[in-house]
């Protein structure tokens, strides 16, 4: 499986925020679209990106405040990206050595998508559901299982 069959199953919604923005807003957003993670976005090119850690990481260095902090000052700059047509597996290696959960997916500079390791493993328990009914099948019309009944 590659990380294209991911996106189409998960679709293109990307969300998004000003790195100028403050904190509260980016928790704002993330709490209202029930997600862990928003692509700062500057003159539409990515400029980074925030997740709930981040914010968390904010809170905790300013004794538990979101004010005085733009999103700019807490996002990941560069983070690291993947290609749609990386594997699913060289993915999942990168965000686990490099201990990321939320993953975009540029091609030719341009950003596809954000993948979550929830959206790694919803596909992976599709795909496991898929090979599974096709075993059945099989195993059903195994050649010659009628005869040997």
């Amino acid at each position: 499986m590659r990380v294209a069959d991911i996106l189409k199953l998960k679709g293109n919604k990307i969300f998004s925020i000003g790195p100028e923005a403050s904190l509260a807003d980016a928790v704002s957003l993330m709490v209202t679209q029930d997600i862990g993670s928003l692509v700062v976005l500057q003159a539409n090119q990515m400029i980074g990106i925030i997740t709930f850690r981040e914010v968390l990481a904010a809170v905790h260095a300013r004794g538990g405040t979101l004010s005085g902090a733009p999103v700019g000052e807490v996002m990941v700059r560069d983070p690291v990206c993947c290609k749609p047509e990386d594997t699913v597996d060289e993915m999942r290696t990168v965000m686990t050595d490099r201990h990321i959960r939320y993953l975009p997916i540029r091609q030719d500079g341009q950003l596809l998508g954000v993948l979550s390791f929830h959206d790694v493993a919803r596909a992976a328990l599709k795909a496991a559901s898929l090979e599974n009914r096709a075993l059945k099948h099989y195993i059903k019309n195994w050649p010659g299982a009628d005869s040997a009944a």
